[in-house]
């Protein structure tokens, strides 16, 4: 009897934790996808300067195509190992577990791999002037876009300040996208009537905190590190399993009933039923 409470308090945990392993394996999936878009924007202002390293350094962990693809077998797996408790297969159990071994191994690879401190200061912030001359070229028209829609998001303006575009561009002013409230020449008007309709901050420092890293990644090391956690105890969970089924040879039916071979009192009863 205590066997079969230790089975079905087993199985329970594990049916937990496969539902745990689907919904942090999306949420991964979900951030990597979100930090992604930032990341190209950024790696775009960045391209051959040092920045551009130290922001690969950074994320590389992060939407690694390894780190994606470890993702997607894990909520497999899942599947399989919900399959397996449910139906006390230690064929699929075995694999459940050996297939957790398999991925726990690969997660731990890539973080030793790609852990690294990014080396960067905030004087290199002042080589992301060398590419505002080619804003607003015909053939640099991606250029321009990422430019307005990094300031746009992070509402900021240059690099240290908005005058950065007068210094390193024939512009009377600044774009459109450094204003507060965008409109078909509020530059202009903003440059000659009203500065404090420009976003005051510089460009520079946001894409300092970024390399240093956001919200985002520390949310994605959380879940990385809870995913890494939840597998070891799923393994420990799992061979306790296939211990208690391996030596009980049968999964506990509830309410079943075992009849004596020869006794009369038992048989007496059948008869009469």
């Amino acid at each position: 009897m205590a066997r079969q409470d230790a089975v079905r308090c087993l199985r329970c945990l594990l049916y937990a934790l496969n539902l745990l392993f689907w919904l942090m394996s999306a949420c991964v999936l979900g951030v990597a996808a979100w930090i992604r878009d930032s990341l190209n924007t950024v790696l775009t202002l960045t391209a051959h300067t040092r920045l551009e390293e130290a922001t690969v350094v950074t994320y590389s962990a992060a939407v690694h195509p390894v780190v994606i693809a470890v993702c997607c077998f894990l909520i497999i797996v899942a599947m399989v190992g919900y399959c397996g408790t449910h139906k006390c297969n230690l064929l699929l159990l075995s694999w459940y577990f050996c297939s957790l071994l398999v991925i726990f191994c690969v997660e731990l690879a890539c973080a030793v791999w790609t852990y690294d401190e990014p080396l960067v200061q905030r004087s290199d912030m002042i080589s992301l002037k060398s590419r505002m001359p080619n804003y607003g070229l015909q053939r640099y028209q991606w250029l321009t876009h990422t430019w307005n829609t990094f300031q746009t998001e992070y509402k900021c303006c240059g690099v240290i300040y908005f005058t950065d575009w007068l210094e390193m561009t024939e512009m009377e002013w600044p774009p459109d996208s450094c204003c507060s409230n965008q409109y078909p020449g509020c530059a202009r008007h903003a440059h000659y009537h009203d500065l404090s309709d420009l976003h005051q901050e510089g460009c520079g420092p946001k894409i300092y905190s970024f390399i240093r890293g956001t919200k985002q990644l520390q949310a994605l090391r959380f879940l990385g590190v809870s995913i890494g956690v939840a597998q070891i105890l799923a393994m420990a969970l799992t061979l306790m399993l296939l211990w208690a089924l391996y030596y009980g040879h049968k999964c506990p039916v509830p309410n079943t009933v075992v009849v004596a071979p020869n006794d009369p009192t038992t048989a007496s009863v059948v008869g009469s039923a």
